[in-house]
């Protein structure tokens, strides 16, 4: 099940959804530091965290729902659907959060419950991308393995390999 979103045999997907987590891990930090009396430049960094986590999500989106669409029916399939619905609703519930927070609304209301809830539901869905991933290795070029078919193992293995043939 190898990537169909690539760039020279690396999967796009994993290379930008750092910027998401990195993003909306970022808003629900600054809205604790705002909230321990931290000043208003906290409030405005989770304004601003919350939009470019959001529109960041979307582009990452694009090639996750490349590879998604491109593999059969499986368990990986079904783990993938999982994972791209929750992160849906997790980038609905950060834009929600983004447009309160521009209404004016307290930081303090639903923002900040948006984003906690956003934040525990991105391990969630990490961890379902993890398993696509470790378990089921999606994305991975079957190429890729050590000793694959064609495959130079690396140097170290190789004496390790030949020094238990003695």
């Amino acid at each position: 099940m190898a990537s169909k979103a690539k760039i020279k045999g690396h999967p796009i997907h994993p290379i930008l959804v750092a910027l998401p987590i990195g993003m909306w891990g970022f808003t629900f930090f600054s809205d604790i530091i705002y909230f321990a009396g931290g000043g208003d430049a906290w409030r405005e960094a989770s304004l601003r965290t919350a939009g470019i986590g959001v529109i960041a999500a979307l582009v990452a989106a694009i090639p996750g729902a490349i590879d998604l669409f491109s593999w059969s029916k499986s368990r990986v399939k079904t783990i993938g659907t999982w994972h791209g619905a929750l992160n849906v609703v997790i980038t609905g519930a950060f834009a929600v959060s983004f447009f309160l927070r521009l209404g004016g609304v307290p930081v303090a209301g639903w923002p900040f419950v948006l984003v906690a809830a956003g934040v525990l539901l991105l391990d969630v869905t990490g961890w379902l991308g993890g398993s696509m991933v470790y378990v089921y290795r999606a994305a991975i070029e079957p190429h890729a393995a050590p000793g694959a078919p064609g495959k130079e193992a690396p140097a170290r293995e190789k004496e390790t390999v030949s020094a238990g043939k003695e």
